[in-house]
């Protein structure tokens, strides 16, 4: 079967070029398995990583959280 797709955004086409070169691979070939993983029916599916083991892990840092509200200040100065 053959497709033809128009309009397909720049940030797209970008990195389907981008991992068809670093993959050594065609550009179709990545198109192809993108489309397969993205609609669930990939020969591989997508690895993905539970983020339980870091829930309630948080440690407060004040030396961090006064770096963070400094950022957050806004200069008046800049704002003219």
């Amino acid at each position: 079967m053959q497709y033809t797709l128009r309009n397909v955004p720049k940030e797209l086409d970008r990195a389907l070029r981008q991992r068809a070169r670093r993959e050594s691979r065609s550009l179709n070939e990545v198109a192809l398995e993108a489309i397969a993983q993205g609609l669930g029916i990939a020969d591989t599916p997508v690895v993905r990583r539970k983020l339980g083991d870091l829930a309630g892990t948080w440690q407060d840092d004040p030396e961090f959280d006064a770096a963070l509200a400094d950022q957050h200040r806004i200069d008046p100065d800049l704002w003219k």
